[in-house]
């Protein structure tokens, strides 16, 4: 399997169209000034050692090095074969909260930033599980469908923010039920839900869902991200803190007993996010346990980079630029290359 891993360079080969018109152009304009100082022919016979053809094959050739240079940037690469692989048979839905409260600093750098480095973490200690992303505010939706592709799940990952859900709020529950139907239908694994939240519930049924995905063998793992003691929370883009109606401050507080609860009720496990590295310890612990047996798959084995290739075949193109020259060469008239 082929693929360009930068394919976004690729857009410079447009580059061609107006260079190829400048060269036929240069062309037709050194024919109409050779014209003003006498007949073509006969100026081909004054100039015996000027080469037409190596002229055009120099362009040529300076086309397709500009070509072989984009393809270099566009870092060219090929899937070598198919293999299987087996991983322990455990689907994880991470369902994370990006409603504007998460942007709170009382955990460095900020509720959000540091979810995501947790994300990240456990994603480096997974071994070929799969994985999905849910992102939720005042409402859910699916982030990254269910997959082993661990490079496009940091990819969406770091796009994660409170800019792509307008609905502000905290629907825990829409979250759960939307992460319950994000698993396959293989029977032989663990699945699991890790909810990343500052707890601040604003919809009702979150323990009901909880529940609900306890009956179905789903357990919850729920991070809960903050402090107790509250945290202003800024505008964003500024140094200025947000207000209610009176002009107060608004405070954003963990509700570590709503987080409590949920992990209860979803037969799992509640854990505090920190400035330390315990929550993804434990979390992967705690996540490992639910492995069942062994499933294979098949997937695509890594892509190797071509960079090698494509540059070996610059410089041979580069050297045969510098070899050629617009007038002809002595020696290479006894072979009749480029000798017109």
């Amino acid at each position: 399997m082929f693929r360009f891993g930068e394919p976004t360079y690729l857009y410079l080969l447009l580059l061609l169209i107006p260079l190829i018109g400048l060269d036929i152009y240069a062309r037709i304009r050194r024919v109409q000034r050779i014209k003003k100082y006498g007949e073509p022919a006969l100026l081909r016979h004054l100039s015996p050692l000027y080469s037409v053809r190596r002229s055009r094959t120099k362009s040529v050739l300076a086309l397709l090095l500009f070509t072989v240079l984009v393809f270099m940037m566009a870092r060219p690469q090929f899937g070598t074969s198919v293999k299987e692989v087996t991983r322990k048979g455990l689907e994880t839905v991470i369902a994370l909260d990006v409603s504007n409260s998460m942007l709170a600093e009382d955990v460095a750098p900020n509720r959000l930033s540091k979810s995501k480095a947790v994300i990240s973490r456990l994603l480096e200690n997974s071994e070929n599980d799969k994985i999905a992303f849910i992102a939720f505010a005042g409402e859910a939706f699916t982030q990254l469908p269910i997959t082993t592709d661990y490079i496009s799940a940091k990819i969406f990952l770091e796009s994660m923010s409170p800019a792509f859900i307008a609905t502000q709020g905290t629907d825990i529950r829409g979250a759960i039920e939307l992460a319950m139907k994000s698993f396959t239908e293989d029977e032989n694994v663990g699945r699991s839900i890790v909810l990343i939240t500052d707890g601040e519930n604003h919809e009702p049924g979150a323990i009901e869902a909880a529940q609900a995905a306890a009956k179905k063998g789903i357990h919850i793992f729920v991070l809960g991200v903050g402090s107790t003691t509250g945290s202003p929370l800024k505008i964003e883009g500024s140094d200025e803190y947000r207000r209610d109606n009176e002009g107060n401050i608004i405070m954003t507080r963990l509700n570590e007993e709503m987080c409590k609860e949920l992990a209860q009720a979803g037969s799992g496990l509640y854990i505090h996010v920190d400035n330390t590295s315990t929550a993804e310890n434990l979390l992967k612990t705690e996540m490992d346990k639910l492995a069942k047996k062994d499933v294979k798959s098949h997937v695509y084995s890594d892509f190797d980079e071509q960079f090698a290739v494509v540059a070996a075949i610059a410089l041979v193109l580069l050297l045969l630029d510098s070899l050629l020259l617009n007038k002809k060469s002595l020696w290479l008239q006894r072979f009749k290359l480029f000798d017109k």
